[in-house]
This record gives structure tokens, sequence and C-alpha cells, in this order.
């Protein structure tokens, strides 16, 4: 299926309504033939009690930009995504501002899409680094 940046742009803020990404603040921004990348707000609602970025808000992301960009590589009537694994490796900390994070495609096969996430803040630094593999699901007919 070929959608326009704006199409993706606009389904994945859509369908974001009423869940966690919205109670994040995740907003998608950008996307192309191969990545999706989403902002999230870093203020104290994503803070751990040290008064940084939570490294479950920064997976949460991950796991949002990288399953969202999934749905662009299936057929949406007879497919859905699951995020059956996710690591990530937090590199540096970030007290305020936004980050961002970046899915691109690593593997893109039949059952499975394996997507690495980079997290980053307005500066460019590299926030977190998270690795994160789809499985490809047939829907059940109802």
């Amino acid at each position: 299926m070929i959608f326009s940046k704006e199409q993706i742009l606009e389904f994945c803020n859509q369908f974001s309504k009423n869940t966690l990404m919205q109670t994040l603040q995740i907003e998608y921004i950008d996307a192309g033939e191969d990545f999706l990348v989403a902002k999230m707000p870093v203020t104290p609602a994503v803070h751990q009690p040290m008064g940084i970025l939570h490294g479950g808000a920064s997976v949460a992301l991950a796991e949002s930009v990288g399953s969202a960009a999934s749905h662009f590589f299936i057929n949406p009537e007879k497919q859905e995504i699951r995020g059956i694994e996710i690591s990530a490796n937090h590199l540096k900390s970030i007290r305020e501002g936004v980050v961002f994070g970046t899915a691109k495609i690593i593997h893109k096969g039949r059952s499975l899409h394996l997507w690495e996430i980079k997290i980053t803040d307005e500066s460019g630094n590299l926030i977190s680094l998270c690795k994160l593999t789809n499985m490809v699901l047939d829907k059940k007919l109802k």
C-alpha cells in the first residue's frame, strides 16, 4: 500500500487518541519509505524519581513508533501487528525538552519486522537505542 506522508501522520495521530500515546503526548511528525518519527515532551509526567526521563517512557515511545511503522507494510484489513520483543540501552539522561523516536526498518519479512529506534534530544544527542521485533498476525475472522 502506498500512502502519502500526510496520510501516514494523520493515521498515526488519530489512531493514538485515548491511548498511552496520548497520555505521554506522543505526536507523529515525520515519515518516509522506511522510517517514522514521533516526538514526546520530557516533563515531570515522564520522569523517574530522580527527575530524569524514565526508561519506561523511552521504551513506550520506541514501541509506539516502531509498531505504528509496521502498519504500513501490512494489509490492515487482513493483518495486525504485535510487538514481541523490545530491548533498550539508555545512554544519556535528559530532564526537560523534547525527545524524538526515529524508527528505521532493519528487516521486513512476511511474519516479522525488526526495527531500530533511536531516541534523541533536540540537539541530536542519542538518549536511548532500542530494537523492536514485531510479529505480523492474520486477523481472526469474526
